[in-house]
């Protein structure tokens, strides 16, 4: 297995995880009542989570200086992937995960394919040709496809 492989199987491993994060955090609502306190709880099991394996990996905090060099807008990560798990969790009981899902799969190859195409946010520039455009625009198909609920 070569280096590639193991980043693709690790893509491939994170995105089937979501729509168990998503089904989790859905049934959670049921008990914890709105979307945004079942994110602050997902997130907070999930800082724990990334503590408790710094922890034992023993990876050492990083230097003050390090993190002095950054600016304010690298810091947003954390928040967008607060409006990502809050989004999941407001429209999956009304849409199903699997609409809810594939239109964020849609959402997020879309933005990719422009951040990647201007090497955005420090990102190694891919151009936007013509086959991975006709990739994203079968993505949409398959969105379309999920979506359709016949009456």
């Amino acid at each position: 297995m070569n280096g590639r492989t193991i980043f693709l199987l690790a893509a491939l491993a994170g995105g089937a995880i979501l729509p168990v994060q998503v089904a989790i955090n859905t049934l959670l609502r049921r008990y914890v009542g709105e979307p945004m306190q079942v994110t602050f709880i997902s997130y907070l099991a999930g800082t724990l989570a990334s503590l408790a394996i710094c922890l034992v990996a023993r990876y050492p905090l990083p230097a003050a200086t390090s993190l002095a060099q950054t600016s304010w807008w690298m810091w947003v990560g954390g928040c967008l992937g607060t409006l990502y798990v809050w989004s999941t969790i407001f429209t999956t009981p009304r849409i199903g995960a699997a609409l809810a899902l594939s239109l964020t799969i849609a959402g997020q190859l879309i933005a990719a394919l422009f951040l990647d195409h201007y090497g955005a946010l420090g990102l190694t520039r891919y151009a936007a040709n013509p086959t991975r455009i006709a990739g994203v625009v079968l993505v949409i198909l398959g969105v379309s496809l999920v979506s359709y609920v016949k009456r």
